[in-house]
C-alpha cells in the first residue's frame, strides 16, 4: 500500500463522514471545500437518512471503544494535512484496509513508451509488469492475518443488514488520460470500480469518497476529474460524501495525479448474495462492457507501443481513435444488476476486472464447481481483437487479463435465466454465456 505524506487512514475519513448532518445534499460540490462541516460527537447512536430514504443507525453494533478514536472536531478537507492515527476495532480491518481482492494489489507500472518490442514474441501481462499470481499470493498471506478477506467487497454486520465496502483505483489508465487529455470521464471509472464490486453482494451503494493526489494542484484539471466522480455517483444514486486532496511536491511527474475511491453500500442479511447456493446446471448471464474498462492497461500500453500507432490514430476497422476507444468509461452496472436481482433467482455475481473471466468467475463458486463458457455466445469487441493481434497475445492470456466484452457475470437458476433473458430479449444488454459445471476452473467451448 502506498505511503502518502498527507494521507490519513481510510477509517478516519470513513467514520468522520458518518457525522455529516445530512446526506440529502447528494450531488452538491465545492472545489474549495470537499466536505461540509463535521459536528463533534461523543455518542454512537445517531441516525442518518440517505437521499433515497434509507435510514441507518450508525455504528450501534460496534463495541464500546474510545469514541475520540473515531470522531474529531469540526474540520474541512484541505489539500494539506498532518498525519493522524486511529484505533480500529479488529472487526473493521477487512472493511478499511482496501485489501478485499487480488485486483487491489495490482501494480501500477509506468511502462516506458520508448522500448518497442519487435521480437514478434507473444506478450503477457507479466511481461508488461503486472504479476497477477504475486498479487493473489499476497492476498493469501494477508488472509492469514485478517481472515474473511478475498471477496469483491468487505461485509460488516449491522443489525439486520450488512454494510458492504470496497476500494479501488483506475490503474495505469491514468497514463492514457494524461496522454489523450481526456480527464472528464476518469472519475466515472473510479466510481464504477468500487460500486460494481459492492453490488456483487446485492448491496445498494450509499456513499462514495475519493482521494486525489498530485505534486502541484491544478484546480481546473482537478475540477474535471471530480466532475466525472460526481457523474458516476449520479449514475448509481450514490452520495459523494467527501474526499481527500493531497498536494505532495516532487512526488508525481508534472501534470500527473493519482486516484483512489471508496464506496459503502447496504444489503439486508436475508438478501445478501454470496454464491453458497450455486449448483451445477445454473446459468451464467453476461452483461456487456464498454471496452477495456479499468484493468489491463499496463499490457495495453505495451501493445500500443509495439504497434507503432498512437492514441490519435484510428482504431483499425472502427470510426473512432484508439485513444477514444481505450478511454471509454467503465460501465456502472448498479441499476441493471439490482433490477435483475429483483426478478429473483440470482445466486452469485462476479465483477470481471483484473484476472478476466478466468480468475473472477470462480471466486463466487462453492468448492468443486467451475464454469463452461460458450465462446460464440457474444461478439468480442474489435478493440480486443486489435489488442490480441497487435500484441500477439495468446487466447489464455487474453481471457485472464481482459473482460473481452463482458463486464459483469450473474449466476442464476435456469428458470431465472429464462425470465431475465426474456426481459432483455433483443436488447444486447444480457447474454447467456455459459453454465456451472461439476469441475473446478473455467473451460471455454
Amino acid at each position: 500500500m502506498k505511503s502518502h505524506e498527507t494521507r490519513k487512514p481510510v477509517c478516519w475519513r470513513l467514520f468522520r463522514s458518518f457525522r455529516l448532518l445530512s446526506l440529502s445534499l447528494t450531488h452538491s460540490l465545492s472545489i474549495s471545500s470537499r466536505c461540509g462541516n463535521l459536528f463533534s460527537c461523543t455518542q454512537f447512536n445517531s441516525t442518518m437518512e440517505t437521499s433515497f430514504g434509507v435510514k441507518l443507525e450508525l455504528l450501534s453494533s460496534i463495541p464500546n471503544h474510545n469514541q475520540n478514536s473515531y470522531f474529531l472536531k469540526p474540520n474541512r478537507y484541505r489539500p494539506n494535512k498532518v498525519e493522524s492515527s486511529c484505533n480500529v476495532p479488529p472487526a473493521l480491518v477487512s472493511v478499511t484496509t482496501g485489501r478485499v481482492k487480488s485486483r487491489n494489489m495490482m501494480k501500477m507500472n509506468a511502462v516506458s513508451s520508448s522500448s518497442n518490442n519487435d521480437s514478434g514474441e507473444s506478450m503477457t501481462y507479466k511481461d508488461a509488469g503486472v504479476d497477477i499470481d504475486a498479487g493473489s499470493e499476497l492476498v493469501r498471506r494477508i488472509a492469514k492475518m485478517a481472515p474473511g478477506i478475498g471477496g469483491f467487497g468487505g461485509l460488516f454486520p449491522y443489525g439486520d443488514s450488512y454494510l458492504v465496502a470496497g476500494t479501488d483505483g483506475v490503474g495505469t489508465k491514468l497514463k492514457l488520460a494524461f496522454e489523450t487529455g481526456i480527464h472528464e470521464t476518469i472519475g466515472i471509472d473510479l466510481v464504477a470500480m468500487s460500486v460494481n464490486d459492492i453490488v456483487t453482494s446485492g448491496a445498494k451503494p450509499l456513499f462514495f469518497l475519493d482521494y486525489y493526489a498530485t505534486s502541484h494542484l491544478d484546480v481546473d484539471l482537478a475540477e474535471k476529474v471530480v466532475k466525472g466522480i460526481v457523474d458516476g455517483c449520479q449514475q448509481c444514486d450514490c452520495v459523494l460524501l467527501g474526499g481527500e486532496t493531497a498536494e505532495m511536491p516532487d512526488f508525481y511527474a508534472e501534470g500527473e495525479y493519482d486516484l483512489s475511491g471508496f464506496a459503502v453500500g447496504s444489503v439486508s442479511k436475508d438478501s445478501v448474495i454470496n454464491g453458497k447456493n450455486i449448483v451445477a446446471g445454473d446459468v451464467l448471464i453476461g452483461l456487456p462492457s464498454s471496452g477495456v474498462h479499468s484493468n489491463g492497461f499496463s499490457l495495453v500500453r505495451r501493445v500500443l507501443d509495439r504497434s507503432g500507432l498512437t492514441v490519435k490514430d484510428q482504431l483499425p476497422g472502427a470510426d473512432i481513435t484508439l485513444g477514444e476507444a481505450l478511454m471509454a468509461p467503465t460501465i456502472i452496472y448498479v441499476k441493471q444488476v439490482l433490477d435483475i436481482i429483483s426478478m429473483g433467482g440470482v445466486k452469485g455475481i462476479a465483477h470481471i476486472t483484473g484476472g478476466g473471466l478466468t480468475d473472477n468467475i470462480p471466486r463466487v463458486f462453492p468448492k468443486g464447481l467451475g464454469a463452461a463458457i460458450y465462446e460464440d455466445s457474444w461478439s468480442v469487441p474489435s478493440l480486443f481483437k486489435w489488442i490480441q493481434e497487435a500484441g500477439r497475445i495468446e487466447d489464455a492470456e487474453m481471457r485472464r487479463t481482459f473482460n473481452l466484452g463482458i463486464g459483469m457475470v450473474l449466476i442464476v437458476s435456469p428458470e431465472a435465466a429464462d425470465r431475465i433473458l426474456g426481459e432483455y430479449h433483443g436488447s444486447n444488454l444480457a447474454f447467456r454465456i455459459g453454465e456451472v459445471i461439476s469441475d473446478e476452473g473455467v473451460t471455454y467451448r
